[in-house]
């Protein structure tokens, strides 16, 4: 019997080759779409579940609060370096503690030299708690000796080629010579972080380095990445709570506050740091599972409309399958029968769109890893849970597709149908119309997100940031105290192209994580002030380089050397805070911070240092030639070329070991609003390929009417009926229906994207020109689709229209 069905089903197929074609289309698109977003979602929720002991694994994190308000300051996946020694000696549930350390040196084996970015100092129980698999080298050995360091494979070959590196020496921001104690297979790309380099930690005693004792006594330095791999059966809820007594107990009150009223401590689990953890210093950059959640909702919404479609296609056609029902059911066939057949023509049709779907996801899967900057491989789609759970989906779409018209043909009276009496039959079409406002409110609501996305990105384009952000060009200084910057700068202010360099700690499009203590004059001395000041040290030029404005004093000069030890500029932002809500009040005031005291000699306006996802923070500036280790370069416009040609021969000529790279500062901010930018291109073309799919099934329907009312149209013509009247006629009620979709999804689209646009700090408003353009999109699109089907219907001959059965 199930030949008998494949055979019908096929014959079928062939008979009516374009409404089999725009069905099998409408349903390969939409399993593609899901299956690449499925390939997506599976990668992103496999991050780090390749250590077997990843359940166990905690990242301990620290969060900063404003002691007086309780709000938090600054959020941190890095902590202090006493903590992991410590956290081991008072806590009998950590098995293994191990502190990491980021750096990012000049490395160098002979003639070769590269500035890395990925050399992390790791304790020698690194392999205890991490599976990375080791290619040479003894893992319990490999990281405990000072200046002992292991490479990750391609580095091995970058630097060694096909020798051997272990016990050949590397050399370190030419003063240190590192030996190889091993190799190692690069972390996969599923991981949250990717050491190039493991130098041993050991290392860090060295004083020329850190040093023991900063390494005992530094709370200060939040800048060391710790793991614990909690014993089988721990409780991390437990542990966490007796982080507070365990701070108080271990770091100094700081006037009279205990540790555990303004640092918090926690555990992240492992699994959950790339979709889970948002802190301001993460290793690298995360995903969100808000997007996973979306994506995987918008895919299964691509999915239903395509399955919606297939019933629309399928019911449209219902007439020309009826006389075969009625005469199959007077031939004795069953309705089980007739439902088993329609569901395997169905299924077919459905295993057919997976073939296409396969093939287009195989064709499309390098633009998606382009696209997202993603590894993701055809392996995955032979993993046998994944081809079971794909071919389960085919199986689920090919049933809930084809169920509706299997159970609404085989109900027909077969008497009624031989008399051609099923258009009181068919007229109820109730369950149709609703599909089709599902399908057209998915669709509509997907246009207005990708309006309101493309409206907030064009808004961060557009908005003034307080500062030139083109014609910036920016680079790391090398850390060497023998260097004269100040003559460096000099030369490379020479090229008349070159308009102004400044030296700073960090830069715009940086997080601000630097902060010490602020100070107040109160009375004969200085008290300490509750607000959480950002430091920033710059030189005398940053300011002019950035063409920053004052809104009150001055800059720093030259002309006053106490500027260099006690002078100080804060941002409008901090001024206001402080009480100064005149920033020319400030200006003059006793003020301190950190171990620093002075005056403020001036306030700069307002600028956007970090993205628009932060509100601008409260700074202070001061001179502090030790920590700019940021060079930013303006250049004129027009003289790019003639400008970087410059830059470069002063650093060959200053720094002739050290290769020079650079980057523009607009490219930094647009890296900021990398995840957005994914978000317009994709909801602008799932809204595009949802509405593909919503036409087809609306062609369908247009059809499906336009069939039934086929006599009513010769009837119309005959008695004077034009054709854009006839026109008009047929596709009001669909339109109807596009109307409802609009009113039901633009109160979720606003709904939803208001939520989204509270991800800024600084956003767009939602214009209700958003929800007019949208709905001319859809009506004009769902238009010309009616139409279309209408016309036709409106110029055919009335004497042939008034045959028809």
């Amino acid at each position: 019997m199930l030949r008998n069905y494949l055979k019908i089903a096929f014959r079928n197929l062939r008979k009516h080759k374009t409404f089999s074609f725009i069905n099998i289309i409408g349903v390969a698109i939409g399993l593609a779409c899901f299956l690449l977003i499925a390939l997506y979602v599976q990668d992103e929720l496999s991050y780090d579940r390749h250590h077997r002991k990843a359940d166990r694994i905690y990242r301990v994190a620290r969060t900063f609060l404003n002691a007086e308000k309780q709000t938090v300051e600054l959020e941190l996946a890095t902590v202090a370096p006493p903590f992991g020694p410590l956290i081991k000696q008072d806590f009998p549930e950590a098995e293994q503690v191990v502190r990491m350390l980021e750096y990012g040196p000049l490395l160098k084996y002979g003639e070769k030299v590269f500035n890395e970015q990925r050399v992390f100092f790791a304790e020698e129980n690194f392999f205890k708690v991490f599976d990375v698999r080791v290619l040479s080298g003894n893992p319990d050995q490999a990281l405990a000796n000072p200046f002992s360091i292991m490479l990750s494979r391609p580095m091995a070959e970058k630097y060694f080629g096909s020798q051997n590196p272990v016990g050949k020496s590397i050399r370190m921001d030419s003063q240190f010579d590192f030996i190889v104690t091993g190799t190692y297979e690069p972390l996969p790309a599923q991981s949250h972080f990717h050491p190039d380099f493991l130098a041993s930690f050991n290392t860090l005693n060295d004083r020329r380095i850190y040093g023991s004792d900063g390494l005992r006594t530094n709370w200060g330095n939040n800048s060391f990445p710790t793991y614990v791999l909690l014993a089988e059966k721990a409780d991390p809820a437990k542990m966490e709570k007796a982080f507070p007594a365990f701070q108080d107990r271990h770091i100094p009150a700081f006037q009279n506050t205990k540790a555990s009223k303004y640092s918090v401590l926690n555990l992240q689990k492992l699994t959950d740091i790339h979709l889970r953890s948002h802190t301001d210093a993460e290793m690298e950059p995360t995903g969100d599972m808000q997007y996973i959640y979306l994506f995987s909702a918008i895919g299964l919404f691509i999915l239903l409309i395509a399955c919606i479609n297939y019933m629309n296609l399928a019911t449209a056609r219902s007439a020309i399958r009826a006389k075969e029902v009625g005469m199959r059911k007077v031939v004795g066939a069953y309705r089980e029968q007739l439902i088993g057949q329609f569901l395997s023509e169905s299924v077919l049709l459905v295993v057919i769109a997976l073939v296409i779907a396969l093939t287009l996801v195989v064709l499309t899967l390098p633009l998606l890893n382009d696209f997202t900057e993603k590894q993701l491989t055809l392996n995955q789609l032979t993993d046998l849970v994944f081809i079971a759970v794909v071919l389960g989906i085919a199986l689920i779409t090919g049933l809930v597709s084809g169920s509706y018209p299997a159970l609404f043909l085989t109900s027909f009276q077969p008497v009624s149908v031989l008399k051609g009496k099923i258009a009181s039959a068919m007229r109820n079409g109730r369950l149709r119309q609703v599909l089709v406002v599902t399908q057209f409110s998915i669709a509509v609501a997907l246009i207005i997100s990708t309006a309101v996305v493309y409206s907030q990105m064009n808004y961060i384009r557009n908005h003034k940031l307080g500062y030139q952000k083109d014609q910036m060009v920016v680079f790391r200084m090398v850390e060497d105290s023998t260097v004269d910057y100040e003559a460096v700068k000099q030369e490379l202010k020479r090229n008349p192209s070159i308009v102004e360099v400044g030296r700073s700690s960090r830069i715009p499009s940086g997080r601000l994580l630097d902060s010490w203590d602020a100070y107040v004059a109160q009375g004969d001395s200085m008290a300490p002030t509750k607000v959480g000041l950002k430091a920033l040290t710059i030189d005398h030029e940053f300011l002019p380089a950035y063409e920053m404005k004052m809104a009150a004093g001055r800059n720093f000069s030259r002309a006053y050397a106490t500027d260099d030890t006690a002078a100080f500029i804060l941002n409008e932002t901090a001024a206001r805070l402080l009480g100064w809500r005149d920033p020319a009040l400030a200006v003059g005031k006793a003020f301190g911070y950190g171990q620093r005291r002075g005056r403020i000699v001036g306030v700069v306006k307002d600028f956007h240092f970090e993205s628009l996802h932060q509100s601008i923070a409260p700074v202070a500036m001061f001179l502090n030639s030790r920590f700019n280790n940021w060079m930013s370069v303006h250049v004129a416009a027009g003289g790019l070329k003639t400008a970087l040609a410059h830059v470069e021969a002063v650093w060959k000529k200053r720094f002739p070991d050290r290769p020079f790279t650079f980057e523009f500062l607009d490219q930094r901010f647009g890296r900021l609003y990398a995840t957005e930018q994914t978000q317009q291109t994709l909801f602008g073309i799932f809204a595009g390929i949802a509405i593909l799919i919503s036409c087809l099934g609306l062609f369908g329907l247009s059809m499906f009417m336009a069939e039934q009312r086929t006599k009513e149209i010769g009837i119309r013509k005959v008695l004077g009926a034009t054709t854009p009247g006839l026109v008009a006629l047929l596709s009001k009620d669909l339109l109807k229906l596009v109307i409802v979709a609009l009113v039901l999804a633009s109160p979720v689209a606003w709904w939803a994207m208001s939520k989204w646009l509270e991800g800024f700090a600084y956003r767009t408003d939602i214009s209700p020109w958003v929800f007019v353009v949208t709905a001319l999109i859809a009506l004009l699109i769902a238009f010309a689709t009616v139409s279309f089907q209408s016309i036709k219907a409106a110029l055919m001959n009335p004497v042939r229209s008034l045959k028809t059965e």
